[in-house]
């Protein structure tokens, strides 16, 4: 356990780098969702909704790194975060489990965040582990 507390604000930045380069969905909405979930789309709507999607996760990345550098909103950022990455992992195992072979680096990285999370979360005093 102390491993995982110890080291949890670096899970935090590489998974925060990770998760922000979703921000290219801005630009890119069309390769980022072929490259997430090995399908297009057409139509404007679908483009506006990428994007936002797109800058949502990257915000939760920048929100990760931030926590990273800033030991005093630590628990909440990761908080947020694994909230936020549950409920992306939860909605593809129950209704895109047809995306899961394009989805799962995506998946098994943020179920790993959510566990880490839960363990710093969860662990008293581990907002003063420095690590």
């Amino acid at each position: 356990m102390n491993l995982i507390v110890n080291n949890a604000k670096w899970v935090m930045l590489v998974s925060g780098i990770l998760t922000a380069t979703m921000f290219y969905g801005l630009f890119a909405p069309q390769a980022a969702l072929e490259s997430m979930f090995g399908v297009s789309f057409s139509g404007e709507l679908q483009g506006i909704v990428i994007r936002s999607w797109s800058a949502l996760v990257g915000l939760i990345g920048v929100v990760l790194i931030y926590g990273f550098f800033n030991e005093h909103v630590r628990k909440f950022s990761f908080t947020v975060a694994a909230l936020s990455k549950l409920v992306f992992v939860t909605l593809v195992l129950l209704y895109g489990q047809q995306f899961l072979a394009n989805a799962w680096p995506a998946i098994t990285m943020d179920v790993v965040v959510i566990l880490v999370a839960l363990i710093y979360v969860f662990t008293p005093s581990s907002g003063s582990n420095n690590a």
